[in-house]
Order: C-alpha cells, then sequence, then structure tokens
C-alpha cells in the first residue's frame, strides 16, 4: 500500500473519532516551527522574510510537546526555518514519538549526514557488529569517508552523544527532503550550489540505515514538469518512500524579497490558479506511477477537474509567536491557543467559493496545506469519493521505476546567484 498500515489506521481513527463525536473542525496535521532560523534563504521562501525580526527566537523544547498535546494532531510535521538546527530536535522528535505521533521533519537535507552519524557513533557501543557493516557499506558507497567512519567508531573525548538527543531510524518517523528539480534547478531555487547532492547523498544514505524517506516538491511558474517526472523517476530508483508536490504560494514577504534582493518579478515566478491546473494536468497519472501521498481528489482538484473548500483549520501551524492564523501560508494574528485558533477567525472570510475568492489572498491558493484535508475530510464529498481515496492509499505500492537507473540528476547551476529553469 502507498502509506504504512500502521500510521493510515492511525489517522483513520483520530478522523473516525472526531467525527463520530461531531466535531467539526480539529487538527490532523500540525505544522510545528521551532525556530525560523535557516542555512539558506530558497527564492519563493518566506517564512526567513516574515519573521526576520525573530530569526533568534526558539520555541522551548515543552511548549513544543505542549502544542502537539494541545490539538492532539496525529501527524506533526516539524518544519521551520530548517529544523536541523533546532538545538534540542533530537529530543523533539523523541518527545513526539512518544505521545505516539507520526514525525515528519521537513528539511532542506544540508545537516541531515551530520545527525545520522550522531546517531550511529550513539549506537555503536550497543550493536558494533551491526553499525560496523553500515559503516563500510556507506564507505563503499562514498557517503562517509574513512575518518568519519573512524571517529563513529572511536568514542570522543567527552564519551559517546547522548543517545536521547540523536535521531534514529522510527517506522513512525520520516526525513522529509526538499527537492524542486534535479541538480541545476534545485540548487538554483535555494540559491547555493551542491545543496541537491548533499540531499542525494542523505536520503541514500538514510535508505542504508533504515529511515523512512519522503520528499516535498513545489510547483512553480517556471518549473519543468518532464523534469521533475524525471526526478521522481530517479527517487523511485534510489527507494524513495513517497512524495508530495504541491503549487507555490507568493508569500508577500518573498515578493517582496525577490524585487528588492533578487531584482526577479514575482508574478514570473508564481503561479496563477488556471497555470497551476495547466502544471498539473497530467498529476493522476503521476500518481499511478509515483508513490504520491494524499488523495486523489486533491491530486483531482489540481488538475482543475472538481473544486474543494479550504480547511486551513485542519493543518494549523504553531511557532514561535503562538498559533498562526488564518493558515500557514497567511499571518493575520497570532493565537495564544489552538482554541482560540479555531474560535477567533473568521473562517468564512478565506478561502474561494463558487469560483470567488473571499480574500484576494486566497485567489491563487491551491496549496495542499489548505485543500489537502478538504479531501481527506471529505467536506465536497462526491459519491465514490471514498472508494476512490481507499483504491489510491490501500491498493499496490507502485513499482521501482527502472527507468530512474538512466537518470542522470547533476547538471551543477551556473555560479552567480539565482537562476531559474
Amino acid at each position: 500500500m502507498r502509506f504504512p498500515l500502521a500510521l493510515t489506521f492511525r489517522i483513520a481513527r483520530h478522523i473516525i473519532g472526531k467525527k463520530f463525536c461531531r466535531i467539526e473542525k480539529f487538527a490532523t496535521v500540525l505544522q510545528l516551527e521551532p525556530l525560523h532560523t535557516c542555512n539558506l534563504s530558497c527564492t519563493g521562501c518566506g517564512r526567513i522574510r516574515e519573521y526576520s525580526t525573530s530569526l533568534k527566537d526558539v520555541m522551548p523544547l515543552a511548549d513544543c510537546l505542549a502544542a502537539a498535546e494541545e490539538c492532539a494532531a496525529p501527524m506533526v510535521s516539524i518544519c521551520g526555518g530548517e529544523p536541523l538546527i533546532y538545538p534540542q530536535i533530537g529530543d523533539l522528535v523523541a518527545g513526539l514519538l512518544a505521545q505516539k505521533r507520526i514525525v515528519y521533519i521537513c528539511t532542506n537535507g544540508v545537516f541531515m549526514r551530520k545527525k545520522m552519524r550522531a546517531a550511529l557513533a550513539a549506537e555503536f557501543s550497543k550493536s558494533p557488529a551491526r553499525v560496523g557493516r553500515q559503516l563500510a557499506t556507506l564507505v563503499a558507497d562514498g557517503l562517509l569517508s574513512t575518518d568519519e567512519a573512524d571517529a563513529i567508531r572511536r568514542p570522543p573525548a567527552g564519551g559517546r552523544p547522548d543517545a536521547d538527543a540523536t535521531i534514529p531510524p522510527s517506522p513512525w518517523m520520516y526525513w522529509n527532503v526538499h527537492l524542486d528539480g534535479l541538480e541545476r534547478s534545485h540548487d538554483a531555487i535555494v540559491e547555493r550550489q551542491g545543496v541537491f547532492k548533499e540531499c542525494i547523498a542523505a536520503i541514500r544514505m538514510a535508505k542504508i540505515l533504515g529511515y523512512r524517506v519522503a520528499t516535498n516538491t513545489t510547483v512553480y511558474r517556471e518549473t519543468d514538469m518532464d523534469e521533475l517526472a524525471r526526478m521522481f523517476d530517479y527517487l523511485s530508483w534510489i527507494g524513495v518512500d513517497g512524495h508530495t508536490i504541491s503549487p507555490g504560494y507568493d508569500f508577500d514577504a518573498a515578493k517582496e524579497d525577490m524585487r528588492s534582493r533578487l531584482g526577479l518579478r514575482p508574478e514570473d515566478f508564481f503561479l496563477t490558479r488556471a497555470m497551476t491546473k495547466e502544471k498539473f494536468k497530467d498529476i493522476r497519472a503521476w500518481g499511478e506511477r509515483y508513490t504520491l501521498f494524499g488523495t486523489p481528489i486533491y491530486l483531482d482538484f489540481l488538475a482543475g477537474k472538481r473544486e474543494l473548500t479550504c480547511s486551513a483549520w485542519a493543518i494549523p501551524t504553531r511557532n514561535v509567536r503562538g498559533w498562526k492564523g488564518p493558515c500557514y501560508l497567511m499571518t493575520d494574528a497570532h493565537h495564544a491557543t489552538y482554541r482560540d485558533l479555531l474560535e477567533n477567525t473568521p473562517w468564512e472570510n478565506y478561502g474561494v467559493a463558487n469560483g470567488k475568492a473571499r480574500d484576494p489572498r486566497c485567489e491563487n491558493c491551491m496549496v495542499h496545506c489548505g485543500y489537502e484535508p478538504s479531501a481527506t475530510l471529505g467536506r465536497d464529498a462526491r459519491p465514490g469519493d471514498t472508494w476512490a481515496n481507499i483504491a489510491f492509499n490501500f491498493g499496490p505500492r507502485p513499482a521501482r521505476r527502472a527507468e530512474g537507473a538512466d537518470v542522470n540528476p547533476f547538471e551543477p547551476a551556473e555560479p552567480g546567484g539565482a537562476q531559474h529553469h
């Protein structure tokens, strides 16, 4: 099946329980941003611009764990900023897993191998033979240097890393790696050469070590969908477990940064609603070829084959300033509690109804954090939707793409700043 049975069951039980109790609005996924500090400045990302005055702030670990308990979402997506910069990221992941959450670590991939080396070092004294075999494989595949492998085998002066502070593999956790194209395109968007190669190395290392790995991809106006198909072929070939894909959103802060810092026109970068439908016209066929996470109902929405109501309250965002309202993408207020977000946000003023945007900022938004939960929760249900969702997610997982073996993903961007394909 597309998503592991135990994880699917946990999410389904949560949704069915809320519906049985006739609770109208509830969280399905928590977007947790423990900090907004980032080591990259990706074109099109609004976070580090919107929160430029609080980039040094971090959420206390206790507040992060309390936020998950407060909204009770079965899944937590740890994002930011770059979450692997968060000083207590290992303890945060462990704490969320102890709460029986499904955890996604949404990362740009740059620090992944460092975190996995720390996990190997913590594990070595307990299972030297097994870890030794893994080290030999990683060195042979060029994913570790011999010096790095020796350092893992040799206790540092201060002793072994605390196992509780590391991020070992778990069937309930995914690395969720940001990839917006093959090397030339992705490195242009993240505005740094070498990031794509590091992501691929980290993904390969993670699969050898037994981690679950997903990728998330944002589609922009200049995105070449044929290139993304080749990327998914390649990712399937190297064993990635699944993917999310969504159209980009024109953050106000990102648009201003593009104009002032990069001299770019945001209207040449972001998609209109009509352009999104054109880009995603073949997305249902992609859902048969690739392990796309989500629902076929949302894929049909992206392709313009149906309309959905925005349900931003189902994927709330908690960050250093509070519960962000109305959604992950727009900020009109920060609320002290999730209940306050639910009860004091005028939800009827947002989204698109009957083809007309209730708020001008919603006009071109078709992003998964607003519309995927509508498809999941059946807010705009049609006959056959339930069976379509079951068949999509419980049917056979798409086969490994043999075509991926012939894809050369590495073609570096030219130096000299952001360039777009």
